[in-house]
């Protein structure tokens, strides 16, 4: 949806077991929380029907919410394949809920998250929920570290769209 102030972004912190969202209006200047929280399925579950909930739930919140922009966490390389595998699926089902509704999709890698919202790569979770707080002038830190994630996905898209505008309004110039 294009509020009358800005452009509604929906960021996602992508995981089998717990799928964080978070959902911004940006408007190039100043960004404003809409909604943020998880999805959660049943972790007693088999691995087809939690994914199936990631995709159902977030299939609701982009109907809810009607986000113009989508940005999703890219996958980290881990030691454990079968885990990276696995966060692999659920971020399948989430750019595809995306990609149903002709949203188009930004990723970004964890440092580059970490790096846009907190100003070095190697931020901790706690570091980057606390410039969440601070970057949408909260009262409380967003809860759980999954949904303040996925809004920390959400402010890197708008930094870099507010970047990419720059750019491009001053190529334009020359």
């Amino acid at each position: 949806m294009q509020s009358e102030s800005g452009v509604v972004i929906l960021g996602v912190d992508p995981g089998s077991n717990v799928t964080g969202y978070g959902i911004i209006n940006s408007n190039g200047e100043e960004n404003t929380l809409i909604e943020s929280g998880v999805i959660e399925p049943d972790s007693h579950t088999a691995l087809p029907e939690r994914l199936r909930e990631i995709f159902e739930g977030l299939v609701k919140v982009i109907e809810d919410h009607r986000p113009r922009q989508f940005a999703i966490e890219q996958a980290f390389y881990s030691k454990n394949a079968k885990s990276a595998l696995i966060m692999g699926q659920a971020r399948g089902v989430a750019i595809l809920a995306a990609s149903k509704s002709g949203i188009p999709i930004g990723e970004y890698s964890p440092k580059e998250v970490k790096c846009a919202i907190v100003g070095t790569g190697n931020a901790s979770k706690s570091q980057v929920q606390f410039m969440v707080k601070k970057l949408l002038r909260l009262k409380e830190p967003p809860e759980p570290l999954d949904a303040s994630d996925a809004l920390a996905v959400a402010l890197c898209h708008a930094q870099r769209a507010r970047r990419d505008l720059l750019l491009s309004g001053r190529a334009s110039e020359r």
